[in-house]
């Protein structure tokens, strides 16, 4: 637990620090070129920013120690500082699109393309692949969506920072009008970061269930007991960005209490060692009260898992 606070409040720190000083250099370049292409990438790095600092907090909150009032911790608070990022991003996009789009239809462009303007494009590029390469792996190592949810957007700046810099370039060689409509297309990308951020969230809020694969690792490790004959009624279900499990598992009625009882904690502490996992719920049912039965669900998870 120690290893993932430290990791996502300092990768949150490094991503806000990242964003403010893009904010301010391509504010500067937009205020010298008049480039819309630049300005609306620096509406998308001050937003950055603001949205970086409210992760920061968001996930010092998370990372907190579980406490009387949170047993569990707090890392359920994290898909809403996710959703919070996703709203953040709507916002920058449609003030984006909106400037580009009313430029466009009064036709009054008037872009000064200058060496500063393409170099901050180009670094913020680069600088943008990095980010989003570490956030990914940190946020995986992690589990955090928050920290996943920050990679996007940093995956998606890279592709606005390029589609900025062909309208800069594009306005350079006598066309104005690319600078525009690169600014549209960079709103675009903004929205479309928005919404994968959210759709990855929702399952986080509702309680769905987690991937297949991760659902037929946990069969698989209940049934891998050589007390255990078989597994029904399992129930995997998200709780925030973390799991818990319910399920019956299937022992002779012949074992006594402590043997079903070391059977039960066996599974538990098996199915507990998956770094997704935060309870998991086992109740031995023995076969001579007749409760064993098929779960075709359990089945398929396994065969699809060998496949």
């Amino acid at each position: 637990m120690d290893d993932r606070r430290r990791t996502v409040r300092r990768v949150g720190a490094v991503v806000l620090l990242a964003n403010v000083a893009l904010a301010l250099a391509k504010g500067a370049v937009y205020v010298e070129s008049g480039s819309l292409a630049v300005g609306s990438e620096a509406v998308n790095s001050l937003s950055d920013s603001v949205y970086s600092l409210v992760v920061l907090v968001g996930l010092y909150l998370t990372t907190q120690p579980p406490d009387f009032e949170h047993p569990h911790g707090h890392e359920r608070i994290e898909p809403f500082v996710s959703l919070f990022v996703a709203a953040g991003i709507f916002a920058a996009g449609a003030l984006v699109f909106w400037q580009s789009s009313t430029t466009l239809l009064a036709g009054d462009i008037a872009v000064n393309a200058t060496p500063a303007g393409i170099g901050v494009l180009a670094g913020s590029a680069v600088l943008k692949l990095g980010l989003y390469r570490y956030c990914l792996t940190r946020g995986a190592d992690a589990n955090s969506p928050a920290l996943v949810a920050t990679a996007l957007d940093n995956r998606n700046d890279v592709l606005t920072a390029l589609a900025a810099l062909v309208g800069v370039l594009g306005a350079s060689a006598g066309f104005p009008v690319l600078d525009p409509l690169a600014a549209a297309l960079v709103s675009l990308g903004i929205l479309w970061t928005g919404v994968e951020i959210v759709r990855d969230n929702v399952n986080y809020l509702v309680g769905g269930a987690p991937p297949d694969d991760l659902r037929a690792e946990i069969v698989e490790r209940a049934t891998a007991h050589p007390e255990v004959e078989g597994v029904h009624d399992v129930v995997a279900h998200y709780v925030g960005p973390e799991i818990d499990v319910s399920l019956h598992i299937e022992v002779e009625g012949d074992r006594t209490l402590f043997e079903a009882h070391d059977i039960e904690s066996d599974v538990v502490q098996a199915i507990r060692e998956l770094p997704e996992v935060d309870d998991v719920f086992v109740h031995v049912d023995p076969k001579e009260l007749g409760e064993w039965k098929e779960d075709e669900a359990a089945e398929r998870l396994v065969g699809n898992a060998e496949e």
